[in-house]
């Protein structure tokens, strides 16, 4: 997986602790050349009334701020996009967002395993088309050993990003369902074995934060490799809990999160470093080249159309 390094500015510290921020404006990140941008503010061709109410809120947890939206299959369906009328990967989610209703969105992410051309090399499927197969392959031995000049487990994965480090570190997973409500995250090697029927959505990224409860086993509490990064959980209600960090933060922080506070068994990490958040009615839309968008439509909305 190809990535564009994106750094947050403002990484506090603090006693370790979950508490919902107040409402500010969006987050600002750090370009490489040390200029900083904005997300981009919702169209404005679309009344803010028109929108709505924001699923998405502002939390801090063990000092690092935080971004959770929540699914909820009462209120909303969740499909895939990657490629747009012209059968060219969107890219980045302003394109995405051009080519839709903005009043028809909860929210959008990106998520899901990619090669340079942006299109899904790990399992894929959208309205019920597939558009890649599971990958259960154990990556490129050169990539994870030129990652390990970086030192310990995370810090030899993260620096085998050219060859999908962090996705090869099994077990990897798979986010997927019905578009209309039921979601699911399982470990690839667990989907493989027990999902027979293609579902209507489905992206595979890795590694799995959690497995039934537990830390990923290469994950440390808090390892030296931070960056912005993103994952998604299902609870035991059916919600589907995606959390993108707004300033750097380590797989363990990110993985006590979903265990701790959203009392989630599995989570699937989505992606770091050009981890993304349109958020339309929060004004929210986050820059960066990416792959495979996770999409989340408003049921009643999307009736309408």
């Amino acid at each position: 997986m190809k990535r564009a390094l994106l750094l947050a500015a403002g990484l506090a510290f603090g006693l370790s602790a979950c508490s919902e921020a107040p409402e500010g404006k969006p987050v600002m990140r750090a370009e490489l050349d040390g200029s900083r941008a904005t997300p981009e503010a919702s169209p404005s061709a679309t009344p803010t009334q028109a929108l709505g109410s924001s699923v998405c809120k502002n939390v801090t947890f063990e000092a690092v701020p935080l971004t959770h939206c929540v699914a909820d299959p009462a209120q909303h369906r969740i499909g895939m996009a990657n490629l747009g009328a012209d059968k060219q990967p969107f890219g980045s989610l302003a394109a995405f967002a051009a080519s839709v209703d903005p009043a028809t969105i909860a929210f959008a992410i990106n998520g899901g395993m990619y090669g340079d051309d942006l299109k899904p090399i790990g399992y894929y499927v959208e309205k019920g088309e597939r558009g890649a197969e599971l990958n259960r392959s154990d990556g490129a031995k050169e990539g994870a050993k030129e990652g390990a000049k970086e030192g310990a487990k995370e810090g030899a994965k993260e620096g085998a990003k050219k060859s999908g480090g962090n996705f090869y570190m099994k077990p990897n997973g798979v986010f997927f369902g019905s578009g209309g409500g039921s979601w699911r995250v399982l470990g690839s090697n667990t989907f493989f074995n027990s999902v027979g029927e293609r579902p209507e959505f489905g992206t595979q990224s890795g590694p799995m934060l959690l497995v039934e409860g537990k830390l990923h086993p290469e994950i440390q509490d808090d390892g030296p490799s931070k960056a912005i990064r993103n994952a998604v959980g299902v609870d035991a209600a059916g919600k589907a809990h995606f959390v993108i960090s707004d300033a750097p933060v380590s797989f363990g922080q990110l993985a006590r999160y979903f265990r701790d506070t959203l009392k989630v068994s599995n989570a699937l990490y989505l992606d770091g470093a050009v981890s993304s958040l349109w958020d339309p009615a929060g004004g929210r839309k986050d820059g960066g080249r990416v792959g495979p968008i996770i999409v989340v439509t408003k049921r009643e909305k999307a009736a309408q159309q």
